[in-house]
């Protein structure tokens, strides 16, 4: 039969897996999934609790509330909970209405076993919440280590990086500004500071004109798709370079964590391999707080 000592070692064990668990599970939610996962978690902390807890009555014979567990003395416990237990009123008798202690027969202060539940509850939750931020703090920035191989591709090709605004045009406005770079116009249609809505009206026009090559690709019909692309600023991808690869006959170079991707205008839209031109993108996934986001790469002077 398991002893009391080994009992309490077994559930120190436990409750330290559970925290790395709830700590991993917190770290790989997202703003969507994020209020089931605390819930789920907050269940599990609750479940082993509740069995821990009736496995000490077991052994005690206690059937309702199991005695406090006692820290080893050559063990330090985790930071926060000391702190937590020393603040909390566990070992304060409960206060009558009238402010007296409540005492028990023969002038003995009795356990307030509800009070001392929540205090453990709460230096454990302190002990997860300062297990999460150590955690937090050890994970690489994975902004700044996307943004340095970016800038290493950048300077490695001879180019220099031009900041576009992150407004939901940018894939556009900086196909735009390689465009003009390059000596290509964007259209007829051009106005000054309008030239990104003339390039999502290429892109838009070519993909509707060439629906069998698109949409296949598309999470929702085509035709919502190229709406939104022709009116909206819905963000553009690799469908809306394509289309403008063959509409301008260009090869579009995107500089990446990771491989360079080049986009080929397609045989038909090709003019010969030496009068193609390059345009060249930078593409971030993490860099710019509004999400994924492109800039336009200029020749280094």
């Amino acid at each position: 039969m398991e002893t009391l000592e080994e009992m309490q070692a077994r559930h120190r064990k436990e409750q330290k897996d559970l925290q790395s668990r709830v700590t991993q599970k917190k770290k790989n939610a997202s703003k969507k999934t994020r209020k089931g996962v605390n819930t789920e978690c907050e269940e599990l902390e609750h479940q082993l609790k509740e069995r821990q807890a009736q496995e000490l009555a077991t052994l005690n014979g206690e059937p309702l509330e199991p005695p406090e567990i006692d820290e080893p003395a050559d063990e330090e416990p985790v930071d926060g909970v000391a702190d937590a237990l020393a603040e909390s009123s566990i070992s304060t008798p409960a206060e009558s209405e009238n402010g007296d202690s409540e005492q028990g027969q023969g002038g003995h202060k009795k356990r307030n076993r509800a009070k001392e539940r929540l205090a453990r509850r709460a230096a454990e939750t302190a002990a997860a919440v300062e297990a999460a931020k150590l955690e937090a703090q050890s994970q690489p920035d994975v902004k700044e280590l996307e943004r340095k191989k970016i800038s290493e591709q950048i300077e490695a090709n001879g180019l220099v990086e031009r900041l576009i605004r992150p407004d939901g045009h940018c894939l556009f406005s900086a196909v735009a500004d390689q465009l003009q770079q390059v000596g290509i116009s964007v259209g007829e249609e051009e106005g000054e500071g309008e030239k990104y809505k003339v390039v999502r009206g290429k892109a838009a026009g070519y993909m509707q004109r060439h629906a069998d090559d698109f949409e296949g690709f598309c999470e929702e019909p085509l035709q919502e798709h190229v709406k939104k692309i022709r009116d909206t600023a819905e963000w553009g991808g690799h469908l809306e370079l394509l289309a403008l690869s063959r509409v301008y006959g260009v090869e579009i170079c995107v500089l990446q964590d990771g491989p360079m991707q080049a986009i080929e205008p397609g045989d038909e839209n090709k003019k010969g391999e030496e009068e193609k031109e390059k345009i060249w993108l930078a593409y971030y996934r993490h860099g710019f707080g509004l999400g994924e986001h492109y800039n336009s790469l200029r020749k280094a002077p």
